[in-house]
Formats: structure tokens, C-alpha cells, sequence
């Protein structure tokens, strides 16, 4: 059986050598690049971020990456953003006070956790969906790696996309997965097991 390709974009943001050993386990052929032919013809592109909304959005444009996205999901191909690759996906960010605009696949904003303990860092159980292909054969009590201060708090887009929840003193999006397009808050290459078997389910939908 042919291996799948995985582009992790290189776009100055993320943890990305850990994500290439990831997803190299689950048995896709892997390339960490910004070149915008490989992340265009790829099977399936990652999309990985930490830090701020704003500078990974910066970020992002010096690759000419918010087309390259935008190119894929038209297409239909895959597309999986990681963190904050989740958090630029949506319409806008707001740090600090300050609002930066994302790539506006998703309509809505995303915003700091009303929580008395920022950043939500550690472990926590998701609410994922009947029929979700991510997390499929996963228990309803498998716990996942999270590390942010701001989340996507409410959906605006596609009333089909399948929205997985988790919550840290308020109610946030843990994943969505719409269409070619999907996303998790929460980190699947430091979820061990669990997020190994969130990647393979990605990448053999791919």
C-alpha cells in the first residue's frame, strides 16, 4: 500500500520535528518544508502553531500560507491545523485587546479562557461527536495534551461540521472537523497513545 505524504508547513511556528516523529509512526512519509508546491500537492498538510495569533498570522503570509490553505480546502484536499494552526484557521483573534484577522475559513473569533488558572495546560477529556472520523475507536474518557490561553469559545460556520468540546472553567472547542478542513486545540504529538490514534484516523482519511 502506497504511504501517504504529509507537508508539515514550515512557516517559523510550532513544534515541528515532534509532529514530523508523530506522524511518521502512524506511517505517513512526512517533509517539514515551506515550499508551496510540496504543501500544495501533499496528500495531507499540516498546519502547526504556538504562541501568538498575531505572529504566527505574520508568520503564515511571509509563506504565502493562507492561500495555500485556501487553495487546498477549495480542492477539497486535507488540511489539519494543530493549536494555534486551529486558532488562525477562524476569522479573527483578539490578544491583548488587540484584534488580528486569521484566515477566515471559519467565521467567529478567537479569544482568552475566562478561567482563574491561564494558561489551561494539561491534560483533559474532550466531548467529541457521534460520527467523528478523528476520534473514532477512542474512549469517551481519553484524555488529551492542552497547552493555550485563548480558544475558539463558539461556532458560527458550516451547522454539518462536527464539533468536539472540552471545557477549563468555561466551554471551548477542543476539534472541529469540517469537510476537507479540520482542526484540534489540543496537541495530538504530545497526547501519546491517544494522540496517535488521532493522527492515523487524519491520515487514513486522507
Amino acid at each position: 500500500m502506497t504511504r501517504k505524504s504529509v507537508v508539515i508547513l514550515d512557516y517559523g511556528s510550532g513544534n515541528l520535528r515532534s509532529a514530523q516523529r508523530a506522524l511518521q509512526r502512524v506511517g505517513a512519509d512526512v517533509e517539514v518544508t515551506a515550499d508551496r508546491a510540496a504543501a500544495l500537492n501533499a496528500d495531507g498538510l499540516v498546519v502547526p502553531g504556538v504562541g501568538a495569533f498575531a505572529a504566527c498570522m505574520n508568520g503564515l503570509h511571509g509563506v504565502d500560507g493562507d492561500r495555500v490553505i485556501a487553495e487546498r480546502v477549495a480542492a477539497g484536499r486535507p488540511v489539519l491545523g494543530v493549536c494555534v494552526g486551529m486558532q488562525i484557521l477562524f476569522g479573527r483573534g483578539v490578544e491583548f485587546g488587540v484584534e488580528s484577522q486569521g484566515c477566515g475559513q471559519w467565521p467567529g473569533s478567537v479569544v482568552r479562557l475566562d478561567a482563574p488558572v491561564i494558561p489551561h495546560m494539561g491534560w483533559n477529556v474532550v466531548d467529541a461527536p457521534a460520527g467523528s472520523r478523528l476520534f473514532t475507536g477512542l474512549d469517551a474518557d481519553t484524555r488529551f495534551y492542552f497547552v493555550h490561553s485563548y480558544a475558539a469559545q463558539q461556532w458560527e460556520g458550516d451547522p454539518a461540521a462536527l464539533l468536539t468540546w472540552s471545557t477549563h472553567h468555561v466551554p471551548f472547542l477542543a476539534a472541529v472537523e469540517s469537510g476537507p478542513l479540520a482542526a484540534t486545540q489540543f496537541h495530538p504529538e504530545k497526547s501519546g497513545d491517544a494522540g496517535a490514534a488521532l493522527l492515523a484516523n487524519w491520515v487514513d482519511g486522507i
